[in-house]
């Protein structure tokens, strides 16, 4: 009977960590940018930098 106490107990623990995490998230501003993230997949990235005096049309030695 004493480990389901035990149990009870370390649960809510963990629980109220959690909770505290995510509260301390919304407060610190990381759910703020709802509109972004939806249409980022619309932007085009940036090309990647090659290195100097690389060509994809020459062929390779």
């Amino acid at each position: 009977m004493t480990i389901i106490f035990l149990l009870i107990g370390i649960s809510l623990t963990v629980a109220l960590t959690f909770l505290g995490a995510f509260l301390w998230a919304v407060r610190s501003g990381q759910y703020d940018d709802a509109y972004t993230p939806a249409v980022r997949m619309l932007f085009e990235d940036e090309p990647a930098a090659r290195p100097a005096g690389h060509d994809i049309n020459q062929p390779r030695p």
